[in-house]
């Protein structure tokens, strides 16, 4: 499968502006014969806080329907993560909200926000993933996601892990996909500098201890409170770097066989020698 990264400077808060970027870029990475395209961490609108509620799509999202519309045009796969405002019902029937940290009582409901990670296959919604390890600051904005488990491609008959950007540091997130059948890991982040040694370590780490591709996407430019480094990286399931970028704007392809797992956890046989009984 040829698969593409687009590594972007995302614009703070200016949505529209984002998605046509996003999109041109995207073309690009179509045009090159990519399948499946991965943008960066809250691509449309960065961490709009500020603007929080502006930024955050409530489903169904125009932003959202722009991205299946593409993909179901170019049939490829597209992924990365959006802000989602969701709305839920508050079943105690006290008005309270679920989280009061990061959630507002609408009546008797509740106002929840959540770094929303997507997969569109083909035009349709293959899965959604919500963050589950927001980091540090996140936490006051947007509450945890209480599940991780694989997106199943229906189409390619492929199982996608999907984590977003601090989770990389939790090789827990990545094995746990892995165990559940993922063909393929895909990191969606805005990993800010001085840390890129960090990022290009985990990146190849979690690919080399699964087992699997690894298309680790990340957000190169500045935003308010600090600049990115980008470094987006292709690896495949021995670890090695298929294709990388710098620290600017840029699409990079390359092709990813995913069908090796198989051959390489027999030359390694780590998933056998697991020690389940004292881990």
């Amino acid at each position: 499968m040829k698969v593409a990264c687009i590594q972007m400077d995302i614009l703070h808060c200016r949505k529209q502006e984002n998605l046509e970027k996003a999109l041109y870029m995207a073309l690009k990475a179509v045009d090159k014969g990519a399948e499946l395209i991965v943008f960066p961490e809250v691509f449309s609108t960065g961490f709009c806080y500020e603007h929080f509620d502006h930024a955050a799509e409530t489903l169904p999202s125009p932003i959202l329907e722009n991205l299946a519309c593409f993909s179901e045009a170019n049939d490829c796969i597209i992924m990365g993560s959006v802000i989602e405002k969701a709305v839920t019902e508050d079943i105690s029937g006290n008005g309270k909200p679920v989280d009061s940290k990061n959630s507002t009582p609408s009546g008797g409901n509740s106002t929840l926000y959540y770094n929303l990670g997507f997969c569109f296959e083909s035009g349709a919604l293959a899965g959604s993933y919500r963050k589950t390890h927001p980091f540090k600051g996140e936490s006051r904005y947007f509450s945890r996601g209480n599940s991780i488990e694989p997106i199943t491609l229906k189409r390619q008959n492929l199982k996608i892990g999907f984590q977003i950007c601090y989770e990389l540091r939790f090789p827990e997130v990545a094995r746990k996909l892995a165990l559940a059948g993922s063909d393929l890991l895909v990191t969606s982040a805005a990993f800010p500098n001085p840390r890129s040694e960090h990022w290009k370590t985990l990146a190849r780490a979690r690919a080399i201890e699964n087992q699997i591709p690894h298309i680790a996407c990340n957000r190169t430019g500045s935003a308010p409170d600090c600049t990115y480094f980008g470094d987006s990286m292709i690896i495949d399931a021995w670890g090695e770097v298929k294709a990388s970028a710098g620290d600017h704007e840029c699409v990079i392809v390359s092709e990813l066989d995913l069908s090796g797992k198989d051959e390489i956890r027999k030359a390694i046989p780590v998933f056998e020698d697991r020690r389940t009984e004292l881990y």
